[in-house]
């Protein structure tokens, strides 16, 4: 018969009892204090939560271990607290956007455009279609442009370390707090009134991709700068160059970060507005060619029905958000799966 291997560290089904124990009593006490006093709403149970949770598991810790447990037990306390009130804004945020954007989905919103619709038609007429495609285009073709440049900037940062590497890092450093519309008006003014390149996607894409690469080459680099030096100096000492350490042996060891790296500038383009004004124009009908013409894109959707301000604007509007949040959802899940299968094999 085969014995598995205890762990003293796990917890059993007294700690499991006693903790849930806990939570209730808290729970409970949180609910009174906010029920029978002038302490009320979200923030007030929450505080209350915290304070009785705290205080009775300081007072079971005591019991079970000494005076030596609470200090552990305030600590535990402040983490949890902090974790709370990091999580608290996220839930909150997505809450809202499932809540409020579910009322306008249709099954026409995914194969119609606003084309034959107005903003201020009701919800089941028109859809999204033309800015979701406009957004893929905005996302696939800033992605061609930045990642490459992002991450041969970090290799040759962390790797290379050149003579120009002080002056690469300041103006990568420097680039990471441009403001987004700063990015369009480049592109507005470097580009589309001075080449055959007019107002298009891939104009836009141009300006997500100035706001892209910052990110993708901070991310990148600091992922780089985890791989041990010990892996790149078994590849020297097999007698390999040093680009083919790199190539070999860094990137492949960091792969799953530098994945990470790309979903993070993802991210970071898939909501800004600001730069699209100056690039894309705004179509509300289908293009198919990212090249040429106007082009729309799930944030000027919503932007555009935010300005107008009516019911159905603004249904349409949270509907975008849902979408959108879907879509970064989407590929950062794919991209995850994908990176940890390559790690597999």
């Amino acid at each position: 018969m085969t014995v598995k291997p205890r762990k003293p560290w796990a917890p059993n089904r007294k700690d499991r009892v006693r903790t849930l124990s806990v939570l209730a009593v808290a729970v409970f006490g949180a609910w009174a204090v906010v029920s029978f006093t002038g302490l009320s709403g979200k923030i007030g149970f929450i505080f209350s939560f915290v304070l009785i949770y705290t205080l009775v598991q300081a007072i079971v810790g005591v019991r079970l271990r000494g005076s030596k447990a609470l200090g552990d037990t305030v600590a535990q306390s402040i983490i949890y607290l902090g974790s709370a009130l990091v999580f608290m804004p996220v839930a909150s945020i997505l809450y809202m956007t499932v809540t409020k954007g579910i009322k306008g989905l249709h099954f026409s919103l995914f194969t119609a455009s606003m084309s034959n619709a107005s903003f201020l038609d009701p919800v089941g007429n028109g859809g999204l279609l033309h800015a979701l495609v406009g957004t893929l285009y905005l996302v696939l073709i800033a992605m061609v442009v930045s990642v490459p440049m992002g991450i041969l900037t970090a290799l040759y940062l962390t790797e290379i370390k050149g003579k120009g590497a002080g002056f690469i890092q300041f103006v990568v450093q420097a680039m990471s707090g441009v403001p987004s519309v700063v990015a369009g008006l480049f592109i507005f003014t470097s580009v589309i009134l001075v080449s055959p390149l007019k107002t298009s996607a891939a104009a836009g894409a141009l300006a997500l991709a100035v706001l892209m690469i910052p990110t993708v080459t901070r991310t990148s680099q600091e992922v780089l700068l985890l791989v041990p030096t010990d892996l790149r100096e078994a590849g020297l000492a097999m007698g390999a160059t040093q680009w083919r350490t790199v190539a070999m042996i860094v990137v492949p060891a960091a792969r799953n970060g530098l994945i990470t790296a790309t979903i993070l500038g993802v991210a970071r383009i898939a909501g800004e507005t600001a730069p699209l004004i100056f690039t894309i124009g705004g179509a509300d009908k289908l293009n198919m060619n990212p090249f040429k013409d106007y082009q729309s894109a799930l944030p000027f959707y919503v932007w555009k029905g935010l300005t107008l301000g009516t019911p159905e604007s603004l249904q349409r509007a949270w509907t975008g958000i849902l979408i959108l949040l879907i879509l970064v959802l989407s590929l950062f899940v794919a991209a995850r799966s994908l990176g940890g299968r390559r790690m597999a094999k």
